[in-house]
């Protein structure tokens, strides 16, 4: 294949990526308003608000990851122009969506104790409690909405969660905005402000999703008939056994990054909320991977169904190349305006903060120039982990994600961050490792898995 070959593919694969890539950054941008809006009251906030999201984020995850199973069941179907199976995928994952969002809020609630042995600052501890607890009820609707997404995107039908995402986001902004600081009659509430911006409009969300899909005509054979005595245990199992390995590479590293967070928060509040502002920016770019990932899963799931099985491997090549092209766009961002960018997250005109709020600055400067340079490695491994679905081989992705990220990343982490004067940078230093690690060993796994393919079909 000429690399025009490949090229040729990128205007439809961002046509149908860009707008997953805004409800991917929709979801972030909501992070990333509550650190702005909370880091303008000081750096103890910031802290609690990174402590209490990292509960969060571990069950986000796994509600996310497992959601994924519905997009190349029903991209598959789709590609076969099979109503009955995309129909049961849909159903079957709402259903299974739901269960799984009401039990990890109760897990998180019932797990809250356990911060106070994490070793964190007393102070941050106490104020991230109440926060916990509203920000993780707000999992039931997410993973709710995450259903209705994975079906949509696995139609093709990107769009929809895209400005689902955008309406949750004005939401949360203005709600954020009365509620934190206590505009007009409001009450100033701080960061629990915050965290009823997150949930309200999380529900807005799952509310739009669910109308705006009930008015169009392509998708009224797929919602008739819901009834819980259609729902199939064989459909949950094979669901089940696609969701939980996805829902496990995705808690693999989250976990991983939420392990930062709480190393950090063994060096100090500084370091934590460093972390936050960092973790903040990477995750924002890491968005524009995500998006691929999913026109990944999306596409290669279409050319399962159809059995073409050198065409997927061409479209799949030229996601991983465009993938790597923005990834290396941003590492040249952050490499350029690493002592910059930390500012937007933390009020340098208040005297009071001001000396705590540099230290921020400077570490979380030092933590980008990192950042960068895993920049490549995380989005590779994110749209190879999304072509891997597509073909729904999970488990042995879901072992080597295990290994690159706790075996190799996590021990490096905890080795430079706590006992070497890197420090934060040490920990980061850890998490490129096993980022690194992970991206070869998938990118070896899909290559191996469509020459196979391939010499099957022809033999």
């Amino acid at each position: 294949m000429t690399l025009s070959a490949y090229t040729k593919e990128f205007s439809y694969n961002l046509r149908l990526a860009y707008p997953i890539i805004l409800g991917m950054l929709g979801h972030t941008v909501v992070g990333i308003v509550d650190n702005i809006m909370v880091g303008k009251l000081g750096p103890t906030e910031l802290a609690a608000v990174s402590l209490g999201n990292s509960f969060v984020f571990i069950a986000m995850s796994l509600g996310i990851g497992f959601s994924t199973a519905i997009t190349p069941l029903v991209a598959e179907a789709d590609g076969k122009k099979d109503v009955a199976n995309g129909r049961s995928a849909f159903h079957h994952g709402l259903y299974l969506c739901t269960i799984l969002g009401v039990l990890l809020f109760g897990i998180i609630y019932f797990s809250k104790p356990l911060i106070a042995y994490m070793g964190q600052p007393e102070h941050v501890v106490e104020l991230a409690k109440p926060y916990l607890d509203i920000v993780a009820f707000s999992l039931i609707p997410l993973i709710m909405f995450q259903a209705y997404k994975q079906f949509a995107d696995g139609m093709s039908e990107t769009k929809l969660s895209m400005w689902a995402t955008i309406l949750g986001n004005i939401v949360n902004v203005v709600l954020n905005y009365l509620l934190i600081y206590g505009i007009w009659f409001f009450p100033e509430l701080g960061i629990v402000g915050a965290a009823i911006g997150t949930i309200v409009s999380r529900f807005v969300m799952l509310g739009y999703m669910h109308y705006m899909m009930n008015l169009k005509e392509k998708f009224h054979p797929f919602f008739k008939g819901f009834s819980f005595h259609e729902i199939k245990r064989d459909v949950n199992l094979k669901i089940i056994k696609l969701g939980s390995p996805s829902a496990m590479q995705m808690f693999f590293e989250v976990a991983l990054f939420t392990g930062a967070i709480w190393l950090s928060g063994r060096l100090g509040t500084t370091s934590q909320a460093a972390n936050q502002v960092a973790l903040s920016l990477a995750s924002f770019t890491f968005m524009f991977a995500m998006g691929l990932s999913v026109a990944s899963m999306i596409r290669v799931g279409n050319q399962k169904g159809l059995e073409d099985y050198k065409k997927l491997r061409l479209v799949a090549f030229s996601i991983f190349l465009l993938a790597t092209c923005l990834e290396v766009v941003f590492a040249l961002i952050f490499l350029l305006f690493h002592n910059q960018l930390p500012t937007i997250f933390v009020n340098m005109n208040d005297a009071a903060t001001l000396m705590a709020n540099t230290e921020v600055v400077s570490i979380a400067a030092q933590l980008l120039l990192v950042a960068a340079v895993f920049q490549i490695s995380d989005g590779l491994q994110v749209v190879v982990l999304g072509a891997l679905r597509g073909l729904q081989d999970v488990k042995i992705p879901m072992y080597i994600t295990f290994v690159s990220y706790w075996v190799v990343g996590f021990p490096i982490s905890i080795y430079l961050g706590l006992f070497t004067s890197l420090a934060a940078t040490g920990i980061w230093i850890g998490l490129l490792a096993g980022l690194s690690s992970a991206a070869i060993l998938l990118f070896l796994r899909f290559n191996y898995l469509t020459k196979k393919l391939i010499l099957n079909a022809d033999s």
